[in-house]
């Protein structure tokens, strides 16, 4: 099954449309209501799922807790003005470097 790698970037848009609706009637919408903090704790209780998944070596699992990581990272781009494409910019960037080297390139923080 061949699925549109383009999926990223219209699932951002439909958090872009929730942006305002009722957070009674949309969990993005209740996300997003709760501000960036609240929802920056979400995806790391979402990463630490997915890495626990990973852990227990059950594919199936690792897949939905990556899916719904994904999806809490879009909602947390979304509230913090962070476009796919500045995500996409970033890592074009990167593309061909090894990691070792653009690592050591970072400033200190």
């Amino acid at each position: 099954m061949t699925v549109d790698a383009r999926v990223l970037e219209r699932l951002f848009a439909t958090v872009e449309a929730r942006r305002g609706a009722d957070p009674d009637s949309s969990y993005t919408a209740r996300l997003l209501a709760k501000g960036p903090a609240a929802v920056a704790k979400k995806v790391g209780e979402e990463a630490v799922e997915t890495v626990l998944e990973a852990m227990q070596a059950r594919p199936d699992r690792l897949a939905a807790e990556s899916a719904d990581l994904l999806y809490h990272l879009l909602v947390l781009w979304a509230a913090c003005g962070v476009r796919p494409d500045d995500v996409w910019a970033v890592l074009a960037a990167r593309e061909g470097r090894s990691g070792i080297a653009e690592k050591a390139s970072r400033p200190p923080e």
